[in-house]
């Protein structure tokens, strides 16, 4: 029994190989794994959940995925935060808090998308605040479908111009944030994604031995984290 873990997909029809490199991943899980935690940024954009239609293969794949016994879990990303009921109900997916801990194979373990430990990215964080509010998300889901489309577009290409002069430094984790995490949830093992920088990371936390696995991006080289009793390894997956 094996637990897998993705992330940061970027899901696009402007890049139909990734979407079909995530099919035939889906095809194989039963053969690799119980369970499937999907981080977030699995679309590149996600509008809302009247959106549906739109990605239509990959929803009917993930669903197909718990036919077969996978038991699927959601965290959303800073990309596809906009996802609701209509979606995890369509895919069968279960909706995860963030950040969420629970023992896994016996030890302690943290999931999260991972952007909230990027604090030294202060204008993002404001940002994030401000999108994530209650009110932001409703006046914003209350507009038409394609007005929300252009929308997001206008914030992809803002955003991309923004990270063109971010120094790099400010778009990775901040070391406080990160230990005050485990602290806080008291696990030994977290693993996240958002950055684009998978590696493992061992630390002393506390006097406690820890590890952060930072999943990979697909748009580099499509890969997951599996965990099972004999530990936790980054796979390729072509």
């Amino acid at each position: 029994m094996s637990a897998l873990f993705i992330s940061d997909l970027h899901l696009t029809a402007e890049r139909p190989a990734t979407t079909r490199a995530l099919r035939r991943f889906l095809r194989l899980v039963p053969d690799t794994g119980d369970s499937l935690y999907v981080l977030g940024d699995l679309f590149e954009y996600w509008v809302g959940d009247d959106d549906l239609d739109a990605h239509r293969d990959v929803i009917d794949a993930l669903a197909a995925c718990t036919t077969r016994g996978i038991a699927l879990y959601w965290i959303p990303g800073n990309r596809d935060f906009l996802t609701g009921a209509g979606f995890t109900g369509a895919t069968r997916m279960t909706a995860l808090p963030e950040p969420c801990a629970f023992d896994l194979h016996g030890e302690r373990t943290v999931l999260l998308h991972g952007d909230t430990l990027c604090t030294d990215d202060r204008t993002y964080q404001a940002f994030r605040g401000e999108v994530r509010s209650e009110r932001w998300q409703s006046e914003f889901l209350a507009r038409p479908l394609a007005a929300r489309r252009a929308a997001i577009e206008a914030l992809r290409a803002r955003s991309e111009d923004e990270k063109s002069v971010k120094p790099a430094t400010i778009m990775d984790v901040n070391a406080d944030a990160v230990t005050r995490l485990f602290t806080d949830s008291g696990a030994t093992r977290m693993i996240h994604g958002h950055t684009h920088r998978p590696a493992r990371h061992d630390y002393l936390v506390r006097g406690r031995q820890v590890c952060r696995w930072v999943l990979p991006a697909w748009d580099d080289r499509p890969g997951y984290l599996r965990i099972d009793a004999d530990g936790a390894e980054h796979l390729d997956f072509d």
